[in-house]
């Protein structure tokens, strides 16, 4: 039962950290159209090493940091790296 329950908190953490990635790309995109203060872009890439999704799909849907040549392969290799991670992770039962 300690598995189960230690197992779904971190599902939903890592959920709350896609979520927090994918508002932020859309905050910093509304900054950016008023042309006010931005998040960094180091931040940005940071919110993708924890929430790589979260930060793909705010780059598509708020199409920000498309052109920007580090976010352009750093976001979808750390999707990507995420994936794999999953992967072996249920793969072996670990």
């Amino acid at each position: 039962m300690a598995i189960a329950t230690g197992f779904a908190i971190l599902l939903a953490t890592y959920f709350v950290l896609n979520l927090f990635a994918f508002a932020m790309y859309g905050f910093d995109k509304g900054k950016a159209a008023l042309s006010k203060w931005r998040i960094s872009e180091k931040t940005l890439l940071l919110l993708a090493v924890f929430g790589p999704f979260g930060a793909y799909i705010g780059m598509m849907v708020f199409r920000h940091k498309t052109k920007k040549r580090p976010f352009t392969w750093f976001v979808p290799a750390m999707a990507l790296l995420h994936i794999v991670i999953i992967a072996v992770f249920l793969c072996f039962n670990l």
